[in-house]
């Protein structure tokens, strides 16, 4: 049975207020570096990872290289975990869209199944990812634990498909930073022990980010 530690990255510019953020390189703001830190000292304080894998974009990478370096593994790169690709809208911020685009935008909120954006990704592609990363981590972790660090969108998407859960169910998953989701996957079924956990996190949303030693 494979183990997934599924953590979406540290707090980003873009969250307050939110931007499609998708591709774009950001790196973790200095809560989002706390964050990731403590993320860091619970994984290695209850699970034995075998390794840390991340999506492409700096802000998990960053996330990731904490976990492993706290862990002692290797981190590596999943394309698969990557964000979606919102095209057009990318870099916009939901009120600027809402504006500009109000029909495609309440599409996107109340049938998100149902639109691709312009220039960018549906869900079904996000999904058809994430399934190919999950299948390689399964094939090359069998018994172990490993940790995945994605973002709002692909932890989303695993979490459907671990779940059972339609495409058109993604705005009843929340995941907040650095929110960590357990998920056991065996030879006939996938459980899910947790989902968006943020107990390590707690009470640091206003703090100055001081750093961890």
């Amino acid at each position: 049975m494979t183990r997934i530690i599924l953590v979406r990255h540290g707090h980003v510019p873009g969250i307050e207020p939110e931007r499609f953020r998708g591709n774009v390189n950001l790196d973790l703001t200095a809560r989002g570096l706390l964050e990731a830190q403590l993320t860091a000292q619970r994984i290695a304080r209850y699970w034995q990872p075998a390794i840390v894998y991340t999506s492409p974009r700096q802000r998990c990478i960053d996330t990731g290289r904490f976990i492993a370096e706290r862990c002692a593994v290797a981190s590596q790169v999943l394309e698969g975990m990557t964000d979606l690709d919102y095209g057009a809208w990318q870099e916009s911020t939901h009120a600027e869209i809402r504006q500009a685009y109000p029909d495609a935008y309440q599409r996107w909120r109340k049938y998100p199944d149902l639109i691709r954006f312009p220039g960018g990704d549906s869900l079904q592609q996000l999904s058809a990812r994430v399934a190919d990363a999950l299948r390689l981590i399964v094939a090359n972790h069998p018994r172990q634990s490993v940790v995945v660090v994605g973002h709002d969108s692909s932890c989303r998407a695993l979490l459907l498909l671990a779940l059972g859960l339609p495409l058109g169910a993604y705005w009843r998953i929340t995941q907040h930073p650095c929110g960590l989701s357990e998920i056991l996957v065996g030879e006939d079924d996938m459980v899910v022990l947790r989902v968006n956990d943020t107990a390590h996190i707690d009470g640091i949303a206003n703090s100055p980010a001081p750093g961890l030693p």
